[in-house]
């Protein structure tokens, strides 16, 4: 069965990068890609549900809210066509880069609304690591980002602001069931086949007999598979040995999982992966 790629765009910079990297994955993967848009529609929501009697008066507040309501239709007809536009501009760079079936979904509401049904046929999903206001919130990620971390059953590519060609990648390895679930994604997938392939365990210190045990067994599991993997047991804290990895390697693709056994588990996503994702100017690969 062929693979699917499910790609989230809302037209921002961010999104606009993740449409090399969902080409990538594709020709890597022979995969189709799905591009999902979703028009917000909380203001045409409000409008219709809106009760002004109480302030301004019956007939007053009849006319204004039928002003408002032709004006959130008015603004619904705009959305459809910026929809259109954005789509268009993600469909011609997947095809000029290669992708061989693109389908176009426009939707209405909330992107988190229809990723349960989405996912089901899709294999891994791509978007940028912030949307639209991203430049008014430099160091966090998209909410529509945590969210879909958060629920989405399959491996999600989160992409940074700018395309590198991919050459080599970096397993951070925990022993954790996400992570875990990496080493069978690598082990199986032709994502990453030809490619440098790193796995770095951080621990407390060198004589972390449980590190040193995981780390052995990650690279047995990659050996057994035809692997050569470059085995690094790191100490400190997660985030800093991760991000000094990947920058003095020149690692270009990071494998996290979303939650490990180092630390509990936050509202959203593990610490160290939300800390990782906003700090790292590299496509991150994240894993349930």
């Amino acid at each position: 069965m062929a693979q699917r790629i499910l790609l989230c765009t809302d037209g921002s910079p961010f999104a606009q990068s993740s449409y090399p990297y969902g080409a990538w994955l594709a020709k890597r993967l022979g995969a189709s890609v799905d591009v999902l848009y979703v028009s917000d529609d909380r203001g045409r929501i409000t409008a219709e549900a809106s009760n002004l009697s109480g302030s301004i008066g019956l007939g007053a507040s009849e006319s204004l809210l039928k002003k408002l309501v032709e004006v959130e239709h008015e603004r619904a007809k705009l959305h459809h066509q910026q929809a259109k536009l954005i789509l268009a501009a993600a469909e011609q760079i997947l095809t000029t880069a290669g992708v061989e079936s693109v389908k176009l979904i426009h939707r209405t509401g909330f992107l988190v609304d229809y990723l349960e049904k989405l996912e089901v046929d899709a294999d891994l999903i791509v978007m940028g690591k912030r949307g639209e206001s991203a430049q008014f919130a430099a160091g966090h990620l998209g909410a529509n980002l945590e969210r879909i971390v958060r629920a989405s059953q399959r491996p999600c590519l989160i992409t940074p602001r700018h395309y590198q060609p991919i050459e080599r990648v970096l397993i951070a390895y925990d022993g954790s069931l996400s992570s875990q679930a990496m080493l069978t994604f690598v082990a199986q997938s032709p994502l990453v086949k030809g490619l440098e392939i790193h796995v770095i365990t951080v621990a407390k210190g060198a004589d972390d007999a449980a590190a040193v045990a995981s780390l052995e067994r990650a690279k047995h599991q990659l050996q057994a598979t035809g692997w050569a993997p470059v085995c690094t047991l790191a100490e400190g804290d997660p985030e800093a040995a991760i991000a000094q990895y990947c920058q003095t390697n020149a690692v270009t693709l990071l494998l996290l999982g979303a939650y490990g056994y180092s630390r509990m588990r936050h509202l959203v996503i593990g610490s160290t992966t939300a800390q990782v994702l906003r700090s790292t100017d590299l496509p991150v690969l994240v894993f349930r």
